[in-house]
Formats: structure tokens, sequence, C-alpha cells
């Protein structure tokens, strides 16, 4: 009885940091019902983003973006990096163009936004383009 006695106290401490532990308040999931057109619109960035890639990876647009000295590996990089406006843009342009016709047309505007893109300093690479002073 004497031990009982002498348990009960650290005990009923260790009770009461359980009791104390489980009520510790974990805040709850926020949900929000997803629309279908955030649905839509998010497999149609992958699906632009998925032709766009597909067009990059033919080996005539690798040659001309190597004869440009664009390393295919930062344009893949910069692909990625598009916001998924301007990826469905450049699908368009891709629509704009003839069947079976002219690629050249998508590669100056993958040129122009790259260029762009390296001017504004979120990109690097071009050599010839003067990057902005940073501080």
């Amino acid at each position: 009885m004497d031990t009982l006695r002498r348990l009960s106290r650290p005990l009923s401490h260790l009770v009461v940091l359980g009791l104390l532990a489980l009520s510790v308040h974990v805040p709850a999931a926020q949900a929000a019902i997803v629309t279908t057109d955030a649905i839509v619109s998010a497999q149609q960035a992958d699906e632009d983003r998925a032709r766009v890639k597909g067009l990059l990876d033919r080996e005539d647009v690798k040659r001309r973006l190597a004869a440009a000295g664009v390393n295919p590996t930062d344009v893949a990089a910069r692909v990625d990096a598009l916001s998924d406006t301007e990826v469905h843009a450049l699908a368009g342009k891709m629509d704009e163009l003839p069947a079976g016709g002219d690629a050249l047309g998508v590669l100056v505007f993958v040129f122009v936004v790259l260029l762009i893109t390296d001017i504004l300093g979120f990109t690097d690479i071009f050599p010839f383009v003067k990057k902005p002073v940073r501080r």
C-alpha cells in the first residue's frame, strides 16, 4: 500500500501530461471545391507543355537551336519555367502554322521568348545579351 501511495503522485503527473498532449489542437484541413474550369485548364496546360516539348525534341529543331548557340537543356529548363499562359500562347502559335509546314516560325517565337527572358534577367542563355546590373 505504501508503494502505491509513493507511485501515485508521479503516475498522476504522467497521466495529466498525457491528457494534455492528446488535447493539443491540430488545425483542420482547408477544403475547397475545385471547379471544372480549373481542372480543364491544368490539363490543357500539361498537354500544351507536352506538345511544345515534343516539338523541341525533334532533331531538326535541335539542330537549328544548336546553330543559334542555344543549349537544349537550357531550352527544356526554360519551357518548364514558362507559365501556363505562355505555354498556351506558344502552343497556339504552333496551331496557326500550316500542317507539316514551317517550324521556323515556332523556332523564331521560342528564340524571341528566350531572348526576352534573357534580357529581363530571368535566364542566362545567350552570352551576347548584356545583363542588368544587380545591386
